[in-house]
């Protein structure tokens, strides 16, 4: 499916840029403040806040006068699920506070000096609806390369401002469970005291950690101590059913893609490493790229390497180990890219707004692409739902099986065309069944397909592929089969010179 062209792409409505409430001072100023609510000893809610459960603070509605009115708080549309106290102080605090009677807070991990936070946006931002995919934007894992943190910032509010205001958006709200992580990275984008274009050591984490050298890696042991970041990103990715994503870094204008490592299992001998679903990835990476201002050109900075249509398979750019975007398809079974949006990693502020208005367009439009494919729900004959079960594309088998959610759900990313969907119940036999999809994104919502196991009445034993060079294994076992193929070949020739 080819992408829309940058020349003929509608740009969503509420067009002009401009800062979120409360922000003036350039963000080298900004990044000074803490945001979130204050917290007493132990971390319990200060008295001004409402909580739903042990661990929830909600900011209460605001009476007349700002004074907080007594009772339950509103359920929002804007939910901060896993939050920071430092990130961006009155970027952040400024969209909080003009949205806290929309927004729940739940802290769930502390990493090093500062919280993870995430924001959580649609009709049902506070828990996973069944047919509703979930999407995420992550920034700032290199916490030098600033332009995606304040991007996803000014995403926030531009989503919220034209909700049930701007039809596309408002549709793709309410049939998408849309994540914001601004930054992965807090310490290291407090550590940045000097503006650089190239390299500060901000890039790292507070215990000196590369971030997106630190997942596990299907293709080689990764040695490296896994930081409380990554930890923390690997058990969101666990509990979430994340479908599409994309992780936001600056110092070049592309779109990378799947593989990142590889060996010759993968093709990379050639040169490129290549996923079952190196066609919808591809697409994923030109969808953005059409619709960025000019990443489509495939411009390279400072007349370092070009990329044609302004996207690349990471592997082929240069190999990396223990990268998040692999370890999202591999083991999170949600597709990631990596989209480098500015040559310069922390540029003036003043550049802000031509960055905005850059990126607009294509961040709206690679999220549609969360509705790409096929998606459906797996029942037994009772029409209990099936967790665990199998679900692949014929042709497309992935090195760690997709599986079903607890909701007995799946989700394929597939380009438009014929395929045979494969159901597995471990110990039951397969369900096949074809499908012809069409290209839905516009419609927010993938192409609905249900399988109904009439013989089963269990729940399968929950299955996980272990954190393990998946790939180096497969190569192994490749290699181990190819001697008996050649011994086979051999004793054919020799029947033949016999006879």
């Amino acid at each position: 499916m080819k992408p829309v062209s940058v020349k003929d792409r509608a740009r969503p409505a509420n067009g002009g840029w401009r800062p979120p409430p409360g922000v003036g001072a350039p963000v080298v100023e900004e990044r000074r403040h803490h945001a979130g609510g204050r917290r007493g000893r132990g971390g319990h809610p200060l008295p001004g806040f409402c909580g739903g459960r042990a661990g929830f603070q909600v900011p209460p509605r605001q009476g007349a006068g700002g004074v907080p009115e007594g009772g339950s708080c509103r359920l929002p549309l804007l939910h901060a699920l896993a939050q920071h106290r430092a990130v961006g102080g009155r970027l952040v605090s400024g969209v909080l506070a003009l949205y806290k009677n929309r927004m729940r807070r739940l802290y769930i991990a502390q990493c090093t000096l500062r919280d993870l936070w995430v924001l959580v946006l649609g009709r049902f931002p506070t828990h996973h609806k069944i047919g509703i995919p979930e999407f995420k934007y992550v920034a700032n894992m290199h916490g030098d390369e600033t332009v995606g943190r304040e991007i996803l910032l000014h995403l926030i509010d531009f989503l919220v401002t034209s909700y049930r205001r701007d039809p596309v958006i408002t549709r793709l709200l309410n049939n998408t469970r849309i994540h914001i992580m601004p930054t992965m990275n807090p310490d290291g984008f407090e550590a940045t005291k000097v503006r650089d274009c190239y390299y500060t050591p901000g890039r790292y984490n507070k215990n000196g950690e590369d971030l997106n050298r630190n997942f596990p890696d299907a293709f080689e042991n990764n040695n490296a101590t896994i930081q409380p970041e990554t930890q923390a990103v690997m058990d969101w990715i666990k509990n979430e059913t994340f479908v599409l994503s994309a992780n936001l870094h600056g110092g070049a204008l592309v779109a990378s893609y799947t593989f990142d490592n590889g060996n010759s299992v993968t093709g990379s001998m050639k040169g490129y490493s290549r996923s079952p679903d190196d066609d919808v990835f591809i697409h994923l990476a030109k969808t953005y790229s059409f619709n960025h201002a000019s990443m489509y050109k495939g411009t390279g900075c400072d007349n370092r390497k070009t990329f044609p249509e302004g996207i690349t398979n990471g592997y082929s750019w240069y190999q990396l180990e223990g990268g998040m975007q692999d370890y999202n398809y591999i083991w999170g079974q949600c597709f990631e890219i990596t989209l480098e949006l500015s040559c310069c990693k922390y540029p003036p502020a003043d550049q802000l707004e031509k960055f905005w208005r850059d990126n607009k367009a294509a961040l709206i439009e690679y999220i549609k692409q969360v509705h790409l494919g096929v998606k459906g729900q797996i029942t037994d004959k009772n029409g209990t739902p099936i967790p665990n079960a199998i679900v692949e594309a014929k042709g497309r088998a992935h090195v760690c099986p997709y599986r079903t959610n607890q909701q007995g759900e799946y989700f394929l990313l597939l380009l438009p065309g014929t395929y045979v969907i494969n159901a597995t119940v471990p110990g039951f036999k397969s369900m096949l069944k074809t499908v012809e999809i069409h290209d839905n994104t516009g419609n927010f919502s993938a192409l609905k397909q249900d399988f109904s196991f009439s013989e089963v009445s269990i729940r399968p034993e929950v299955a996980s592929c272990p954190k393990i060079p998946l790939y180096r294994e497969l190569k192994r076992a490749s290699a181990a089969v190819k001697p008996t193929l050649h011994i086979l070949g051999l004793m054919t020739v020799m029947l033949v010179i016999f006879n």
